[in-house]
């Protein structure tokens, strides 16, 4: 991204998977199971495609045309309209940054397991006494998720644009492949397999409240990618004559296929086994290795999904790094290498604080505000929490004023459809960004310091 003539390469496919493959990640994979298989089944899983089209799309577009109007890092480009306005792109940053920190952990934990497939396949009787006795080791984890910086940053020392357009280009497909193999694989093989799809798509809401919601509403902006910064960053690489809106519509339905498709490996073969399993940020490890443990050539399963899990990994980290790196380098006026290795120990130090709150620094708790009280989490939670209920969702607050106000939407649909090449800013369009995006990330943000 540090070369605009360069950034300029895309092509229309490849920028559809580079911005598919910064969006999907770890996620789709690893966090909307847990969260639809915790907070309904089937009624998540419908609310989440509800808001992904109310919530995702429009923001998705709106990102991608600050950017590109703006052809520079996240806060600069918002400060091109209005400087004032670089705040936004600031905390889409900071947002970055944390979810980079504790994203960099759970990166560590999906390599240990590819390793250990690969190795010999075992992880003893009780595979949720391995995966917590896993995470609050204190070596471990941190050279893992060194093994993971290193990897990405040897990629993006020597340019991002080639590179991943490229390796996106392969890795999009593929791991959509992977996963529909290991779905259909063990929708065959596992006895009750139906009941597990019947959960998982049969919306039943008499437990979805709230909270349910308010996950549903932070998970979109996670796993598509909105509130960080990283359509901004794409969208400061776009031609002007692509099609924002057509590309907006495919990388929400490609980041929602595969959010679904990770859904239909996982959720139909814990619930199809009779499984019980708690939901968090343990159940794909703990679920998908007890089950493959069952199924024949379960191992050379779990090879192909925990490989899938890495290639999602660092499709994302390409972009995710990158977002705050570029900052860095605008603060800092060090070259792209430079700014690379400072954020990269940046990020690499905060993860490995991240990691020893699970185990070493455990009885370290910073205190979350509520109206209900105050609540302690560990580092790991507090990160999560803060950048996932307040941050993205404030991110994608202020992105609907600044266009709404700020920018205007005169300006903005001039931006967006290339002075009407591509259509007009429809009465939905403005309403959809004034009203309805505004309510949902505030009902999220309220929600999760009680008021509501």
């Amino acid at each position: 991204m540090s070369d605009h003539k360069e950034a300029k390469s895309f092509s229309r496919f490849g920028y559809i998977m580079v911005a598919a493959g910064a969006a999907i990640g770890l996620g789709n994979i690893w966090k909307f199971p847990y969260l639809a298989y915790g907070d309904g089944g089937g009624a998540f899983v419908l609310v989440y495609i509800v808001i992904c089209i109310l919530l995702g799309h429009p923001i998705v577009q709106a990102e991608q045309a600050v950017g590109r109007r703006g052809r520079a890092s996240a806060a600069a480009s918002y400060g091109v309209i209005h400087p004032k306005w670089r705040f936004v792109g600031v905390i889409n940053i900071v947002c970055t940054f944390l979810i980079d920190i504790y994203y960099l952990v759970v990166s560590g934990w999906v390599l240990k397991y590819f390793v250990t497939y690969v190795v010999s396949g075992d992880f003893g009787k009780d595979k949720q006494a391995y995966f917590d006795n896993y995470i609050s080791s204190t070596t471990q984890p941190l050279i893992y998720s060194l093994i993971i910086i290193a990897i990405i940053v040897f990629f993006l020392f020597f340019g991002i644009t080639n590179i991943v357009e490229k390796a996106s280009k392969v890795i999009m497909p593929m791991l959509a492949v992977l996963l529909l193999v290991c779905g259909i694989y063990a929708l065959i093989v596992v006895p009750g397999a139906v009941d597990g799809l019947k959960y998982y798509f049969v919306p039943d809401f008499s437990k979805f409240g709230m909270q349910q919601f308010a996950d549903a509403c932070m998970q979109v902006c996670f796993s598509v990618g909105i509130g960080w910064g990283i359509f901004t960053t794409l969208g400061a690489s776009m031609d002007k004559d692509a099609n924002l809106k057509a590309d907006a519509w495919w990388v929400d339905i490609c980041d929602t296929f595969i959010a679904l498709l990770a859904g239909f490996v996982i959720i139909p073969t814990v619930v199809g086994t009779g499984s019980e399993m708690s939901s968090g940020p343990s159940l794909v490890f703990v679920a998908m290795t007890q089950i493959f443990e069952t199924l024949p050539g379960g191992r050379i399963i779990g090879i192909f999904f925990f490989a899938s899990l890495i290639f999602a990994v660092i499709s994302t980290f390409f972009t995710i790094l990158e977002i705050p790196r570029m900052y860095v380098q605008e603060k800092t006026h060090t070259s792209h290498q430079v700014s690379l290795i400072i954020t990269a120990a940046l990020v690499y130090g905060g993860s490995v604080l991240c990691s020893l709150s699970k185990g070493a620094l455990s009885w370290l708790k910073l205190p979350w505000p509520s109206f209900q009280g105050i609540a302690y989490y560990d580092i790991y939670d507090w990160c999560d929490c803060l950048s996932g209920y307040v941050l993205l969702p404030l991110g994608v607050l202020l992105t609907c004023f600044y266009i709404a106000k700020a920018w205007g939407f005169n300006e903005y649909e001039k931006e967006l459809t290339n002075n009407g090449k591509h259509g007009k800013l429809s009465m939905y369009d403005k309403l959809s960004l004034a009203v309805i995006c505004p309510v949902l990330t505030l009902i999220v943000i309220l929600h999760v310091f009680g008021f509501i």
